[in-house]
């Protein structure tokens, strides 16, 4: 038996759909990068004849979130791999956002639940609009930077996902400015199709300890 517990829990539908898309791995590096060299995501290098485990974790989240379709789920992790560079996510945590205009006010990453999975809080009530969304752009990599914080303390071994707690006190959809609604829509859209199966879980309310 696996020694990863997430993998030891696959079906064999699932362990043999990874299997296959594990080894697409150099055609998926090619057509994202134009050279089969390994390439890490989230920290895995995706080698397809490592015997890292941990890779397979990481192939499953594409996979379950097209229903064990393998190509479709090779055209998501393409995609992912394309966008990610495009978007110079993986050192989007060397840069500098404003504390004023972001910070606690409207999210952060706070310890983790008893499972072990990190906790991103996020507040939509009692923030100023335009100032936190009035550059959508700039929102959208502060909020990827956020998430790339999170992603980093998962490490596919003892935890494969995150938690997220929503505090909406305060906030209305009537409120909302057209900017707001613009970077909530790019925003819910790039992250189903860049971080698939991450969010464990989805928490409304106010932390007992307050903001």
């Amino acid at each position: 038996m696996s020694e990863n517990k997430f993998v030891a829990q696959f079906t064999v539908t699932e362990a043999v759909a990874v299997q296959q898309l594990k080894d697409a791995l150099p055609d998926i590096l090619t057509e994202a990068f134009g050279t089969s060299d390994v390439q890490a995501l989230w920290g895995v290098p995706l080698d397809k004849d490592s015997d890292d485990e941990r890779i397979k974790v990481v192939l499953i989240k594409f996979l379950r979130a097209r229903n064990l379709e393998i190509p479709v789920a090779k055209d998501m992790l393409i995609n992912t791999l394309k966008w990610r560079k495009e978007f110079s996510a993986d050192t989007i945590l060397d840069e500098q956002f404003d504390e004023s205009t972001y910070g606690d006010k409207v999210g952060f990453l706070y310890k983790t639940d008893k499972e072990g999975r990190p906790v991103t809080y996020n507040f939509y009530g009692g923030i100023d609009q335009d100032k936190v969304f009035g550059d959508v752009d700039k929102f959208i990599r502060w909020r990827v930077a956020l998430m790339e914080k999170g992603v980093k303390q998962v490490d596919f071994i003892h935890t494969d996902a995150m938690v997220q707690v929503h505090d909406y006190t305060g906030a209305s959809i009537w409120g909302r400015t057209a900017n707001t609604k613009e970077a909530t829509n790019k925003l819910i859209k790039l992250m189903q199709d860049n971080y698939p199966e991450f969010l464990s879980s989805k928490i409304f309310g106010i932390p007992k300890w307050g903001r």
